[in-house]
């Protein structure tokens, strides 16, 4: 029995978390100095601060109870969604780690950039999210909900840091 919820729960949209989750574990340390944790998080206000932390967590945990479920047409649309969503977040940090002193990396667009193109991912999750686990109320927009809180949170704070940067 063990075995089969593990199963179960390991087949949810969270496992569309991990290849972001692992992009920035694996490469953090390479963006430019103004994103480097004492520097991002220097002088943020409080209450953002403590909003944005809530939310992501809320954002990021919430799909690992959301079973993933790829049999529809919605899901196949969605799914591509959450690919070329990937894509450009991932090229959304490559442009600032390999051409840091570029116009787009130095403009307010490039360099929010990773904190705005994670919607399509998001999305993409909320769309394929269409149930939790259990029989709780639930519906695919509130997690569209919670996930552009806490980009608005995210991105907030980034445009902070940008203003400090340049």
């Amino acid at each position: 029995m063990r075995v089969a919820a593990i199963r179960r729960y390991a087949w949810s949209c969270g496992l569309l978390l991990v290849p972001a989750t692992l992009w920035n574990v694996a490469l953090a340390g390479r963006l430019p100095p103004a994103f480097a944790p004492a520097e991002s998080w220097r002088e943020i206000p409080a209450p953002l601060s403590a909003a944005e932390n809530g939310l992501r967590v809320a954002a990021f945990a919430l799909p690992f109870f959301m079973p993933l479920d790829l049999s529809t047409p919605t899901a196949k649309r969605a799914l591509l969604l959450y690919a070329v969503g990937t894509v450009l977040y991932f090229a959304s940090w490559l442009a600032l780690i390999l051409s840091p002193g570029s116009s787009w990396s130095t403009s307010a667009v490039g360099f929010t950039a990773p904190a705005y193109t994670p919607f399509f991912w998001f999305f993409a999750i909320a769309l394929l999210g269409r149930r939790l686990f259990w029989g709780a109320f639930y519906r695919w927009w509130m997690y569209l909900a919670l996930a552009v809180a806490f980009l608005g949170a995210h991105v907030s704070h980034t445009a902070i840091v940008y203003a400090r940067a340049h």
